[in-house]
């Protein structure tokens, strides 16, 4: 009895260490030219992503079915009302074929940020986006410097840490 439970302490440890290493990997250092689009806004406007190089973008992916994507909603919204005014920009591209579904979340959970449609999944193919949410952090110079696959409480914190540094370039 005392093997199996000593047995299943070390599947336990190894478990939680195996997240723990996940959830550090979740971040990524990028490099390299931010690749260039241009989509529709949920305001009816063409959105170029090369027409905001002198600002910090942050491109969001996300889908109404996806759990984390609809929990971190709202502390964006609150990211980009804190940093705006310092030339910071936020992107939520929403990936759904049925970009109705986005509206009618929108409707729920209001942002301000531009959200934009990838329907036909172009932009989140070219930035290779295999796990939802997913963001990359643009620099002023339009260079890809950080990504982020999926969201768990207190991704948040490194986001901010993150667009501040890229401000202070």
């Amino acid at each position: 009895m005392r093997k199996h439970i000593v047995t299943w302490t070390w599947i336990f440890a190894l478990a939680g260490l195996l997240w723990l290493s996940a959830a550090q990997a979740a971040s990524e250092k990028l490099s390299g030219p931010a690749p260039d689009f241009t989509l529709k806004s949920a305001s009816g406007a063409n959105v170029k992503l090369s027409e905001l190089k002198g600002d910090v973008v942050m491109i969001n992916f996300w889908a109404t079915w996806c759990g984390p994507c609809r929990q971190e909603m709202p502390l964006l919204e609150q990211l980009y009302a804190k940093y705006k005014p310092l030339g910071f920009t936020l992107l939520g591209i929403n990936v759904e074929e049925d970009s109705s579904k986005a509206g009618q979340f929108l409707k729920d959970v209001p942002v301000s940020f531009p959200v934009l449609f990838d329907s036909a999944n172009q932009v989140s193919k070219l930035y290779k986006v295999n796990a939802m949410p997913s963001t990359v952090l643009v620099d002023r110079d339009g260079n890809m410097r950080f990504l982020h696959r999926g969201y768990v409480p207190g991704t948040e914190v490194e986001y901010a840490n993150q667009i501040r540094a890229l401000l202070k370039e």
